[in-house]
């Protein structure tokens, strides 16, 4: 199964998953029982939203209750989601950024102090997005200080309102810029590859002295204050974070024959199809390793992979694979000599050592994680508010997937707990 935006399996102890499946049940008889106009005395605002905030739409719960497992907190976060979702979509934010001033005074960037920590390691990001502008606004929100740089590459089929949001947070946000270079992103193909690569680019060019690049999607979110990131960043020690496993026979397959882009009469409409074509052995004898599409990346191995004649080479040969950025960056990061290499012989980082990013996979739900409180998109949980705690005690960097019309609750109270742990922090 593949999931654009990575994947990360976490264990979980037979008795707290008992526990979590218990208090599920039971916020589910609460989500039952509320009813009436008041919902049984607790006053909600229309659609539950409080419009008054200066931060964009809010929601009437406490979400320290939510974070502790409250029944009936959780069963009012189950029941605003069962009414319609705000009303934001991309003309919103195209609109709401075009008045650069106000938005910046109504959305808090920069708002948080840095410590003098942060400030001497900044971080560079690339977003790589193609819809739901309201969403990418808050992840860039969450993740922003005044000293990192951020890349958004979006992908030229996105419609001109999400397009015109993106140019606008560009142009009002400091240290954020739009990819000098765009690509039509497609599916499992190169192109996705090439939409980081070209941010990377741009990113090595920057004047922001960046430390470490993290690479994003629309449905990621953080779950670590910017002061928590860069101390657990300076533990890496110069070395990368990301998964890199030996392939199985059946991802071999991806990398083994020759695919060409082709039409589908489904969801994606056209993807990389497997055609009786063998590939020849990839250049300078390496040897392939798998992994995901995330990655956190030193800057000296950025560097390095930039003017490589053999990753020059990787990329080329890996055009018509299956999901190239899957396997490119698993194995860069195995090639003896880079910066902050992992040796071949090293057994694999999969996806329960790295910390890049925290995923539910529905048929290890119950089994590895509990199961999931919001929904299912491709096997893959988007998570409801339920899983608050859960997310944040995971001590994981991020997680995927979230969506605002599944669950807005725990995207705001997401916000607030970095909110609170930003507060905190000393200059």
């Amino acid at each position: 199964m593949k999931i654009r935006c990575g994947h990360h399996i976490h264990r979980l102890r037979p008795g707290c998953f008992l526990l979590s499946l218990s208090l599920l049940a039971v916020c589910l008889l609460k989500l039952v029982s509320i009813k009436g106009s008041e919902r049984d005395g607790v006053y909600v605002p229309p659609d539950g939203v409080n419009a008054s905030s200066p931060r964009g739409h809010r929601y009437d719960v406490n979400c320290t209750a939510i974070y502790e497992l409250d029944p009936v907190e959780v069963g009012k976060a189950l029941q605003i989601r069962r009414r319609p979702a705000a009303d934001e979509d991309d003309a919103s934010t195209a609109s709401l950024t075009s008045d650069c001033r106000a938005f910046m005074g109504s959305r808090g960037y920069g708002d948080a102090p840095a410590s003098a920590a942060e400030r001497s390691f900044p971080l560079a990001y690339t977003l790589v997005v193609h819809k739901n502008a309201p969403m990418v606004e808050r992840i860039l929100r969450a993740i922003y200080a005044p000293h990192n740089v951020y890349c958004i590459h979006y992908d030229q089929k996105s419609s001109p309102a999400f397009i015109r949001a993106m140019r606008n947070l560009a142009a009002c946000v400091p240290h954020v810029f739009i990819s000098s270079k765009l690509e039509s992103v497609e599916y499992a193909h190169i192109s996705r590859l090439n939409a980081d690569l070209n941010c990377l680019s741009d990113l090595l060019r920057s004047a922001v002295g960046w430390k470490y690049v993290i690479n994003l999607c629309g449905q990621d979110f953080p779950l670590k204050s910017n002061y928590e990131l860069v101390a657990e960043l300076r533990r890496l020690n110069g070395s990368n974070m990301l998964e890199s496993s030996r392939p199985s026979p059946l991802k071999r397959q991806r990398f083994s024959f020759r695919y060409q882009l082709r039409s589908v009469p489904y969801e994606y409409r056209r993807i990389p199809v497997k055609t009786a074509a063998a590939k020849e052995p990839p250049p300078h004898g390496i040897e392939v390793f798998m992994g995901s599409a995330y990655f956190v990346l030193s800057r000296p191995f950025v560097d390095h992979i930039s003017g490589s004649r053999l990753a020059k080479d990787f990329l080329s040969w890996s055009e018509d694979t299956y999901s190239p950025d899957e396997h490119f960056w698993a194995t860069l990061v195995r090639v003896p000599g880079v910066p902050g290499h992992v040796p071949r012989p090293e057994a694999d980082i999969s996806d329960l050592r790295s910390k890049t990013r925290l995923v539910k996979w529905n048929y290890l739900e119950g089994v590895l994680y509990p199961a999931c409180t919001g929904t299912h998109l491709r096997s893959v949980c988007i998570y409801g508010a339920a899983e608050l705690r859960w997310l944040l005690s995971s001590g994981h960097w991020f997680a995927n997937k979230f969506d605002p019309k599944v669950d807005p609750v725990l995207i705001q109270c997401l916000e607030e707990k970095l909110r609170e742990k930003r507060r905190i922090v000393k200059t």
